[in-house]
């Protein structure tokens, strides 16, 4: 008995420390699980709040920088479609070729409708006499100058004769052998014309010196063909002078020249109410 009572202390006490032992890490085990557990729920505490700060940062970075991408994008497009607008087509080369061969085409079939002559070197061109054009003042412009040169001339223009420096002195001498420089309006009736005036000797008037021209001419017209073919022609004041002293204008026929002045006439203008 004493024996065994040892052994089974012994016993006791092993198990009695293996027992201690296994209740010790037990603790140790439930402590450190404890803390584990504690410190993952700290870290997942912790950590929650700063991911989800994390997470609402980025989110707002990617929808901005999407933004962008689609910005740059839609300027990109609108860039190259005003590109392609303002840039002229370009004319494929197979299409100039052909537009400027059908030109030359053009050209050589006009070429070919030309004809040339072969003439002799001694024949000349003749001369071309091409017509003269001049301008006449009208009865306005006389009457508004009102000297005794727009007289004669007024009445070359109503007779159709050409106002040429031999016509318009011959008349001018004609007018101051039958009135004067002076007074050549006097009756408005500077050639005496007995023609309409209302005085057959050539004492009568007219109303006005355009009347008085275009009676005078008529007059000529009428009965005096020498004269009217020496102010047709126009080249001579002495052969028009030569058929006024020849015509029954004046009884006196001048004197046959010897009362017919060939000195340069006085131009005076006649009153405004003489027009």
């Amino acid at each position: 008995m004493p024996t065994d009572l040892p052994a089974r202390t012994h016993g006791r006490r092993s198990a009695g420390r293996h027992a201690s032992a296994e209740a010790w890490q037990a603790t140790t085990a439930t402590a450190s699980s404890a803390r584990v557990g504690s410190t993952s729920r700290s870290a997942s505490h912790a950590s929650s709040p700063r991911t989800a700060q994390r997470t609402r940062r980025k989110a707002p970075q990617v929808v901005q920088l999407a933004i962008q991408h689609r910005i740059g994008v839609g300027v990109t497009a609108l860039a190259l479609i005003a590109g392609i607008s303002i840039a002229p087509a370009q004319v494929p080369a197979a299409a100039a070729s052909a537009v400027a061969a059908s030109a030359a085409v053009g050209a050589s079939e006009q070429r070919g409708h030309v004809h040339e002559f072969t003439v002799d070197s001694d024949i000349v061109a003749p001369a071309i006499t091409r017509d003269a054009f001049s301008a006449t003042d009208g009865v306005q412009t006389l009457a508004s100058n009102g000297t005794n040169e727009d007289w004669a001339k007024l009445v070359l223009m109503f007779g159709g004769w050409p106002q040429t420096d031999a016509n318009v002195t011959v008349m001018l001498r004609w007018m101051r052998q039958e009135n004067g420089p002076p007074d050549w309006w006097n009756r408005n009736n500077p050639l005496n014309n007995g023609y309409g005036s209302g005085g057959g000797a050539g004492l009568g008037s007219y109303p006005d010196l355009v009347t008085a021209a275009q009676y005078a001419a008529a007059n000529l017209q009428r009965g005096y063909p020498d004269i009217v073919a020496g102010l047709a022609a126009g080249t001579s004041a002495d052969v028009t002078a030569q058929a006024i002293w020849a015509s029954p204008w004046a009884s006196s026929h001048y004197g046959n020249g010897s009362h017919w002045s060939t000195t340069p006439v006085e131009i005076v203008q006649a009153p405004a109410s003489a027009w």
